[in-house]
C-alpha cells in the first residue's frame, strides 16, 4: 500500500499535518471503488401534527384520515415518504468508509469475508468478549479485512 512519510523539524508530527493541512493515507485496506453518496434527503420525517401535540410523537406514521392534508399531499403540508426518496442502488448501505458492513460475531464468520475485503468491512458484535475480540482482529489482519470497530472494548496491557 501507498505510504505518506512526513517529517518535521522541531515540532511534532501531528501538530505539523494539522498546521499545513497534510493528509495522510490510512493504513490497510482500501475500498474497491469508492463512490459518494447523495443522500436525497437527510431530514427525517416528521409526524403529521407532531409540532402541534407533546402527545404525538415525530417518529413518523402514515396518515390514514379521510379528510387529511398530508394524505392527500396538498402544497403546502408536509411530505411524505415515498419510494422516490430512496438511495441509489450502488451506494445504499455503504458505510462513509466506502465500505459495506458485516456482523462479524468469532473467527469464522470472518473466513467468509476473505474473498470480499475490498467490499465489505467486519464490525465485531456488541456482545463478543475481549478475548474473542483479540482473535477477530489478528484473524481479520491477517487476511486483510478492515475492521470498523477494532478499537472497542480493547485496554492496553500491563505488565505485571
Amino acid at each position: 500500500m501507498d505510504a505518506l512519510v512526513v517529517t518535521t523539524v522541531g515540532q511534532s508530527v501531528i501538530g505539523s499535518m494539522l498546521m499545513t493541512g497534510v493528509r495522510t493515507k490510512m493504513a490497510g485496506t482500501q475500498p474497491l471503488v469508492k463512490r459518494t453518496c447523495v443522500k436525497k434527503r437527510t431530514k427525517k420525517f416528521a409526524r403529521h401534527q407532531s409540532d402541534e401535540f407533546s402527545r404525538v410523537s415525530a417518529s413518523w406514521r402514515k396518515p390514514k384520515g379521510i379528510d387529511g392534508r398530508v394524505r392527500r399531499r396538498f402544497r403546502f403540508a408536509i411530505p411524505m415518504p415515498s419510494i422516490g426518496y430512496g438511495s441509489d442502488k450502488k451506494t445504499r448501505n455503504i458505510h462513509p468508509n466506502g465500505f459495506k458492513q458485516c456482523v462479524v460475531n468469532n473467527v469464522a464468520e470472518l473466513d467468509m469475508l476473505m474473498m470480499h475485503n475490498r467490499t465489505y468491512a467486519a464490525t465485531v458484535a456488541h456482545g463478543v468478549s475481549s478475548r474473542v475480540r483479540k482473535q477477530i482482529i489478528e484473524r481479520a489482519e491477517q487476511l486483510a479485512i478492515r475492521v470498523t470497530n477494532a478499537a472497542a472494548k480493547l485496554r492496553a496491557e500491563e505488565d505485571a
